[in-house]
């Protein structure tokens, strides 16, 4: 029997902006009538005549609504003339995975349906997102059309009568309007185990976990925090690595997360830190609600800084086969990432670039061959493998350089400054803030950093003097294509290296989050603590930018 295709008038909503990953707003917004119609629509459209004959890559986190947008998003593909789709079982895929089963299967793209590592259920928040044919997040002119069209848009199509069970893996063909319209449902896990297969080595490392060529198995604990990860978690460490039970917790997707806030950082993963520190393990490991973010920390919570975490790999990259099959090209990090893997890339005689945030923007440089290795601040890692961060990567990668290495996390990261010197590294955010004085308190400090006679100026507290070297709101010329992205965080560089960045977060479904980071890079000192060593520079920051009198805040809601 052959489908019909049905039109329905809709109206715009206001705000269907994409932001740096997606569309995140809370649950309610996107069950209102026709919102999750319409930006999906909107999705579709701006894909134009690629999109007829097509092949898409569906899949989430798991989070509340997960399920049920994916089943809608089958009947607006087949109303839209999309020829296959690839669905996850139960709409499971991690970010990751979507992006190597775009590319795998040279799909046109994927919807991916996530709101990170913001909160989840009924009461919080749901993403919708679209990776390109590259398998990353796509660019700012391709979100810039979604938001275009979102604001003209007067009706969607569907095939209201296509029923779909997407909870049993098969291939289901239906005709619709005289065509045919494909819905394979897939194992969420299979494709992104193989390409790990590909990408390190095994054999070596279940010796290793399992205590095979060292005398003492390597004592893990990962935590999944009830989001996506549980299944590719069990599969990796469990079955193919051979680690204990014990080693993975939190491995079920739950569309609340459990009530846990899966944001892997010492303020929301305190449950993995606490055991950590009281127990005699070698390593922790926990990932987001989508699979890409991750948080490394050694024996007795001993905690590897996201900048760290990309300089040690940049270092160790011979111990990964990949990396000796494929060559080493340039690194990467964002803006107000920590300028740690700079060093590394001097070395090695690589380019290192400085790009704004957001994964998106490491896409053109990998594709034209200019990079394999980058990373962020906000706890994410990843090559060249795929075109998203990867967290589940990121700790295979830190368990390779440990078998690599034969020492603990703490000695390498030790060795690693010995030989570097030391970025020391903050992060603070002020979430759900007041988005008006926000912006004012903004547009005042880029005024006062940006004026002529503020380059030059001289700042001290706790007994250090900080002179400016350079003041602006950063700014990127893509070198591939020469795109252009602007006002991309306020940044204070001094003479010594040292930096302040200030940044509204794209990542939150209301208010602002305000996001300060502070580095300080030492070639003496290295084995002081960072609140300690940091101090200074933020009181100098929150006395720039005048942050609590703008916030009413007196303390951030999290300190990386």
């Amino acid at each position: 029997m052959s489908l019909s295709v049905e039109t329905v008038a809709t109206k715009p909503f206001e705000g269907q902006k994409p932001g740096t990953s997606g569309l995140r707003k809370k649950v309610k917004v996107f069950t209102q009538p026709n919102y999750t119609e319409n930006f999906v629509q909107c999705i579709l459209d701006a894909n134009g005549a690629a999109l007829s004959g097509s092949t898409l890559v569906v899949g989430g986190d798991g989070r509340y609504y997960c399920k049920e947008a994916a089943e809608l998003i089958v009947r607006i593909s087949a109303g839209n003339g999309v020829a296959k789709l690839l669905v996850g079982q139960n709409g499971i895929l991690s970010t990751p995975a979507v992006s190597s089963l775009i590319r795998h299967n040279k799909a046109l793209g994927g919807i991916v349906l996530t709101a990170s590592h913001n909160p989840g259920g009924p009461e919080n928040d749901f993403g919708i997102k679209f990776n390109c044919e590259n398998g990353g997040p796509a660019p700012d002119a391709f979100t810039n059309n979604i938001y275009k069209l979102s604001t003209e848009i007067k009706d969607y199509k569907l095939v209201r009568g296509l029923q779909i069970d997407i909870s049993k893996v098969g291939v289901s063909t239906y005709d619709v309007a005289g065509k045919p319209f494909v819905v394979e449902v897939i194992d969420s896990v299979a494709n992104y185990v193989r390409l790990m297969e590909e990408i390190f080595d095994f054999g070596k490392l279940r010796d290793f976990v399992s205590g095979k060529s060292t005398g003492k198995p390597l004592k893990m604990r990962i935590d999944s925090m009830n989001g996506v990860t549980g299944a590719y978690v069990r599969e990796i460490f469990l079955n193919r690595l051979g680690a204990a039970e014990s080693s993975v917790v939190h491995t079920t997707p739950l569309p609340d997360f459990g009530g846990l806030h899966p944001d892997p950082n010492l303020t929301y993963a305190k449950d993995l830190v606490d055991t950590v520190a009281k127990g005699d393990y070698d390593i922790g490991a926990a990932f987001d609600g989508d699979g890409d973010r991750n948080m490394i920390i050694g024996g007795k919570a001993f905690f590897v800084t996201p900048s760290d975490s990309l300089a040690v790999i940049a270092h160790y990259l011979e111990a990964i086969p990949y990396f000796q099959k494929n060559g080493v090209q340039g690194f990467a990090r964002s803006m107000p990432t920590a300028s740690a893997v700079d060093l590394v890339g001097k070395k090695l005689g690589k380019e290192v670039f400085e790009v704004p945030t957001g994964w998106k923007y490491f896409g053109n440089l990998m594709d034209a061959g200019r990079l394999c290795l980058c990373g962020e601040e906000s706890f994410g890692t990843g090559s060249n493998h795929i075109r998203e961060k990867d967290g589940i990567w990121a700790v295979l990668a830190w368990i390779s350089v440990m078998q690599h290495t034969g020492k603990s996390i703490e000695d390498i990261l030790k060795q690693h400054w010995s030989e570097y010197g030391r970025n020391y590294f903050t992060r603070y955010d002020y979430e759900e803030c007041d988005l008006e004085p926000c912006n004012e308190m903004m547009a005042t400090m880029e005024k006062s950093i940006t004026a002529p006679e503020f380059v030059g100026k001289s700042f001290s507290s706790g007994g250090k003097s900080y002179k400016v070297k350079q003041a602006d709101n950063f700014s990127y010329t893509d070198p591939v294509d020469n795109s252009l992205a602007t006002k991309q965080g306020l940044r204070i560089v001094f003479v010594d290296g040292s930096r302040i960045v200030m940044r509204l977060s794209g990542t939150g479904s209301s208010g602002a989050t305000v996001r300060l980071y502070i580095d300080s890079y030492e070639r003496e000192n290295v084995l002081g603590q960072a609140s300690v060593m940091l101090k200074p520079l933020i009181d100098i920051a929150l006395e720039i930018s005048q942050l609590p009198k703008f916030t009413g805040r007196n303390a951030p809601t999290v300190i990386t």
